[in-house]
């Protein structure tokens, strides 16, 4: 049966161990983006190999995605007069075509795609949003932070995301360096606008490159930012964190975070010659690693391998190079993209796409033992429906059975009751029993329930439940 209309969705993608109990024989892993090739190459006067701090945003009231990105014309080291921030437009996420807006000229070219020029140091790491905040002014529908220590970040606003103001004189946030891409959105979960934004764990630029989070009312006064934790594991370079509410759960930040390894040299200085990178960057490596946080100042990494590696060619090696964009986006009904800058500081600097499956960023795999899971306590209602994100071999099978919060199997929606389910499905319906209107979830009994899930050679992507209270989830312990 279809959802009724107007019921809340909660979903859950598992790539935490948030809703995880307990589990054995089962692993929790990452789903490697299928690499989809160069969609933009920054090969404009104004742009050029140091082009960078990329943003892509999908306006669903225009129906249309916007590139923003910094150009830096003169190939010297950032924070320079010559930065502008450039916008890209795209019916599709895919195909890109640069605007002339004629708002700035460039050495006499008046169609330009130049939307901020002469704004050092805004122009070096401009990162845009758009307010979902109900009842923003549509004047400021899109908003932004920009800017790096000593002055710190400043706000903007604008109806278009386009013609750009300021909203305050000062900068707003002045406490860090900033020396990055320091990201901004309106959560729902928390309601409060919340910055993630370059911190280091030393005085000024020493110690290692970090991540702090403020919070604000109103965009404009904001709370002393402080350092995000790692669930115990060793600090480790992040040069940006692109923290955003994971789409379709808002409860959920998720972070495709750049992972930095200064001085771990992988070219050797003919090598770099070869590819014509410029000297100062050849020396370091890095890659791709998930973050996700779920409110306050911690993140979890219970998947700490690389999300993305560098790819085959020493292009792919360079310093800075693999640094993802802001933004995680639809590109299809059951497609979701983010963005790489890649061949950084190289002739061929280049906007690279990957994608990967709705919901499935993460997942529970069970291989050729049978695995189980049981869920934290789970609030429902009486209409509650469960869907589940699922894959299977030919020989491989899932069941779920519903228990209490004791873990006692309730009657009706044990093994037994539950078919297996077998095959490949995005939402895959659960019922139980021959009755598939009365083997609904909701109809258990029970306000709270636990989930029991057993698996073999199968893997648990995401569930979902329909009509869940807002607050569905009981707090960790």
């Amino acid at each position: 049966m279809p959802p009724e209309p107007n019921t809340h969705t909660r979903l859950e993608i598992l790539i935490d161990r948030h809703l995880i109990h307990r589990s054995s024989r089962m692993d929790q892993r990452l789903e490697e983006p299928r690499d989809c090739g160069a969609v933009f190459h920054f090969n404009e006067p104004w742009e050029g190999i140091l082009s960078g701090y990329s943003t892509v945003i999908r306006d669903h009231e225009t129906n249309d995605y916007k590139l923003y990105y910094r150009g830096l014309s003169d190939g010297a080291l950032e924070c320079r007069v010559g930065e502008v921030t450039c916008l890209a437009l795209s019916n599709d996420g895919i195909h890109w075509h640069r605007p002339r807006l004629n708002l700035h000229a460039w050495d006499g070219d008046h169609h330009t795609n130049i939307i901020l020029a002469r704004d050092t140091p805004d122009s070096h790491n401009f990162t845009p949003f758009i307010d979902t905040r109900p009842g923003i002014s549509p004047n400021q529908r899109y908003k932004a932070l920009a800017g790096v220590a000593p002055i710190g970040l400043h706000a903007y606003g604008s109806s278009d995301g386009i013609h750009w103001r300021r909203l305050h004189d000062q900068a707003v946030i002045q406490q860090g360096m900033f020396d990055s891409q320091n990201v901004a959105f309106w959560s729902e979960h928390e309601q409060a606008y919340l910055c993630f934004m370059r911190t280091w764990t030393g005085k000024g630029f020493s110690g290692i490159r970090t991540i702090s989070r403020s919070s604000s009312p109103d965009f404009i006064r904001w709370s002393r930012p402080r350092r995000m934790r790692f669930n115990r594991r060793p600090l480790e370079h992040l040069y940006t964190n692109q923290t955003q509410p994971y789409p379709g759960a808002p409860h959920l930040y998720v972070g495709i975070a750049a992972r930095f390894m200064p001085d771990r040299q992988v070219l050797s200085r003919q090598q770099a010659q070869e590819l014509n990178v410029d000297p100062e960057y050849y020396q370091d490596c890095s890659d791709v690693v998930l973050l996700s946080s779920r409110g306050g100042h911690y993140y979890e990494r219970c998947i700490p391998e690389a999300l993305l590696r560098p790819g085959i060619g020493l292009e792919h090696w360079v310093s800075r190079t693999n640094f993802p964009a802001h933004g995680l986006v639809p590109t299809g009904d059951r497609e979701l993209s983010l963005y790489l800058n890649t061949h950084y500081a190289q002739p061929s600097a280049q906007l690279r796409r990957y994608a990967f499956t709705r919901d499935r960023l993460g997942y529970l795999e069970a291989r050729h033992a049978i695995g189980e899971m049981i869920t934290k306590p789970i609030a429902i209602t009486p209409k509650s429906r469960l869907a589940i994100n699922m894959a299977t071999s030919a020989a491989g099978f899932l069941k779920v059975a519903v228990c209490d919060e004791n873990e006692q199997i309730l009657p009706g929606f044990g093994w037994q009751d539950s078919a297996e389910l077998i095959g490949n499905e995005l939402d895959r319906a659960v019922s139980w029993g021959p009755d598939p209107v009365q083997g609904q979830l909701g109809q258990c009994g029970q306000a709270s329930i636990r989930l029991a899930f057993r698996c073999c050679d199968s893997r648990l992507y995401a569930l979902s439940i329909s009509d869940a209270p807002k607050c569905s989830y009981m707090p960790c312990l």
